[in-house]
């Protein structure tokens, strides 16, 4: 299937592949996607975690093959070999076992409701979303934080803050636009351990953009914000918007706007570069942030 669907700069707009899994649709960002295949032939690897199938080589590439089956706990057995979905976030290739394959459809951000709390608890849920589709729910699965499950020294590199030793406290003021709450708070914490403390977070690039509107409003927008750090996949309002909403505001576009994102890919980046981003980094190289951050504020 060809997932080569290319979208114009910050439409707020992205593709969802839609996939079941039990006759229960499911979807992820067309995005992460390098290549949908039948199911293949998989070389199991011993020892290896329980929702980890094996590995398989195409094109001389060595790709970890994962259940999706088993990560959502569905225990009822498959009706056929299914699909592997093959992506590419974090630097990472990755193929997800699969069921079926439904289609593509574009959507807007807006469209996309975050679940509760109800739904998906702090650091426990693996759903970003949910969004309706030819009347039927589809669940926007946190691929990032189902891989970090299986191997957390995927997730955000903690230890790179450690290595940058003591600093001395930084009253430059952040504005952070992420949706996890799990990663929202890995980020805060690793900024506030190398010293930047003045931090406001926001859910959403739409909440960071209502924070970035008042501060124009009543003038205190250099007081407020000496620079942005923001995701790509949001609910409501993507980065890249966002991105595109600072750069082209003759008042707020010399603010420096970091994208840290699972998705900072050679397309992704062109992207980011295109649409005025000072800087974009991959979700686990919270160093380089820090980094980054130093560089475009003093």
């Amino acid at each position: 299937m060809d997932t080569n669907i290319l979208l114009e700069n910050g439409t707020n707009e992205l593709e969802v592949l839609v996939f079941t899994i039990a006759d229960r649709n499911y979807g992820i960002n067309v995005a992460k996607i390098r290549e949908i295949q039948p199911y293949t032939m998989i070389t199991p690897v011993p020892n290896a975690h329980p929702n980890i199938e094996g590995v398989f080589m195409p094109r001389d590439v060595m790709i970890t093959a994962i259940s999706l089956r088993k990560c959502l706990g569905i225990t009822d057995e498959p009706k056929g070999d299914g699909f592997l979905i093959t992506t590419n976030f974090n630097k990472l290739n990755i193929a997800f076992h699969v069921d079926n394959v439904i289609g593509i459809n574009r959507v807007s951000w807006t469209d996309i409701i975050k679940p509760d709390k109800t739904l998906n608890t702090e650091g426990a849920g693996v759903s970003t979303g949910i969004i309706k589709i030819d009347k039927k729910l589809i669940v926007i699965l946190d691929f990032e934080k189902i891989v970090t499950d299986i191997n957390p020294e995927i997730g955000l590199k903690v230890s790179d803050i450690e290595r940058l030793g003591e600093r001395s406290r930084n009253s430059h003021p952040l504005l952070i636009a992420e949706d996890s709450p799990l990663l929202s708070k890995l980020i805060t914490d690793c900024l506030q351990k190398a010293g930047y403390t003045n931090l406001t977070v926001t859910l959403n690039g739409q909440e960071a953009w209502d924070r970035l509107c008042e501060y124009k409003e009543d003038g205190t927008y250099d007081e407020k914000v000496s620079c942005i750090i923001t995701d790509i996949e949001m609910p409501q309002m993507d980065g890249h918007h966002l991105t595109k909403l600072v750069k082209n505001d003759d008042v707020l576009s010399h603010i420096p706007v970091v994208i840290f994102s699972s998705l900072v890919n050679d397309e992704m980046r062109r992207k980011g570069e295109q649409l005025g981003a000072d800087a974009q980094l991959t979700k686990p190289e919270i160093g380089n942030l820090v980094n980054a951050i130093d560089q475009l504020v003093m």
